[in-house]
């Protein structure tokens, strides 16, 4: 008797859109416009990026608790990777660092072009770098850079 296996070919993905709703819409338009925005919270915490919700009370924000914050901040904690991959943001080495942005409470997590791992600290200054052709949405920023690079 011979034994056959059954096979199929197939591709798995997780093909989906999200939708942003009113207040991470307002977040990726204003990426588009060259601001970053969070939201302030009850208790005058700011969250970038924005939440619909209050973390600690669970009210809604809405779109009214946003508020702007800057382009440059202090990096909290990071990772180097040396060899990036197709997905990635950047195509040299890079760092994925969590950047707490001037005005805001809690941190970003985003790509740092530094060149070069020796040049990555925590405590850093960092500035956002605008993608040249901005569409609204997470890769507006194209990475950051220390401040005082452009």
């Amino acid at each position: 008797m011979t034994e056959h296996s059954l096979t199929a070919s197939h591709v798995v993905e997780y093909d989906y859109t999200r939708s942003l709703g009113p207040v991470l819409s307002h977040f990726v338009t204003g990426l588009r416009d060259r601001v970053v925005r969070g939201t302030r919270t009850k208790s005058g915490r700011v969250i970038v990026p924005p939440l619909e919700f209050d973390p600690d009370t669970y009210e809604d924000l809405g779109a009214d608790a946003l508020v702007d914050v800057g382009e440059a901040g202090v990096v909290t904690s990071w990772a180097w990777v040396h060899e990036p991959r197709p997905s990635h943001p950047l195509d040299q080495p890079f760092a994925w660092v969590l950047v707490q942005l001037d005005g805001a409470d809690t941190p970003l997590l985003h790509a740092l072009d530094a060149g070069g791992e020796d040049a990555v600290s925590t405590g850093m200054r960092v500035q956002v770098r605008w993608a040249q052709d901005r569409v609204g949405g997470i890769r507006d920023i194209a990475c950051f850079e220390p401040e005082g690079a452009s």
